[in-house]
């Protein structure tokens, strides 16, 4: 029988670990979150989040301890994964560059998360299954983490997606753009087998003012909403297999992402 006590205050220890990537070649710098205690006798799960340098601004300590000492998430471990300076090449979509060429080294950075990532974080806690492992980001960290996930569900159960750049597109708007252009719609609508993989989406409606198609509706919930359909399309099911959070004013922003995170997290380990 698992037990935890519930009597006691779990504070999380904030832990930096590096990695000396061969596949990115360079340092990752990981940010990891974990209880203090280790009284817990509970399964660990696991969330890999993209941008990790913004932990402190996303008060994700506070956040854990107050959903954990209130019992509604389940035993947790982050890995805050730090942004390099190639942030614009590492993330995206592996092997599908944009229309400028961006996320040229997506797809080594989905082998780093597989092959010496994943790995170390097993070596470092002496964990080697968790119960659920997730993958999330923000924005441009949002769509590779959700490009990550889909194309590995023997790895990740959930995903999350704060303000997507689903926009991502492989033809400029002034060279003919169309909808089709959305290559991450297109991954989804090109995958011959239904991954089995839940998936968290939100956006803000302020997260930007662009409107392409002048329908009154700005583009980020568009292509939010489309992607949706795609889903759909696939056999996906909500509130099921899919949760969508449009969250009136919010912004393209670490606060607007902050006030949404319990949320996430409890959809993802919430008791």
């Amino acid at each position: 029988m698992y037990w935890n006590m519930p009597e006691m205050e779990i504070t999380i220890a904030e832990n930096k670990i590096t990695i000396n990537s061969d596949v990115l070649k360079r340092q990752v710098t990981c940010t990891l979150l974990m209880a203090e205690e280790n009284y817990i006798a509970e399964p660990f799960n696991l969330l890999l989040l993209n941008d990790g340098q913004e932990t402190p601004n996303l008060q994700l300590v506070e956040t854990l301890e107050e959903l954990t000492n209130t019992n509604r998430i389940k035993p947790l471990i982050v890995v805050a994964i730090h942004a390099g300076e190639e942030r614009i090449q590492e993330y995206g979509i592996a092997g599908k560059p944009d229309f400028k060429k961006r996320g040229s080294k997506a797809a080594l950075y989905a082998e780093f998360i597989k092959s010496e990532l994943l790995p170390a974080i097993s070596e470092y806690t002496g964990i080697e299954k968790f119960e659920t492992t997730a993958f999330a980001g923000f924005s441009l960290g949002g769509l590779s983490a959700l490009d990550i996930a889909w194309n590995n569900p023997e790895l990740f159960n959930k995903t999350g997606v704060f303000s997507g750049s689903f926009w991502w597109r492989s033809k400029d708007l002034a060279k003919g753009y169309t909808d089709r252009d959305r290559i991450m719609h297109n991954v989804i609508r090109n995958t011959t087998i239904k991954p089995y993989l839940k998936i968290w989406l939100q956006t803000g409606t302020k997260d930007e003012t662009a409107d392409r198609n002048k329908n009154g509706i700005i583009d980020s919930i568009d292509d939010t909403v489309d992607l949706i359909k795609e889903l759909e399309l696939k056999g996906f099911k909500r509130p099921n297999d899919i949760q969508y959070l449009e969250m009136f004013g919010g912004g393209h922003d670490i606060a607007t992402w902050a006030k949404a995170m319990p949320k996430f997290l409890v959809w993802a380990f919430g008791r």
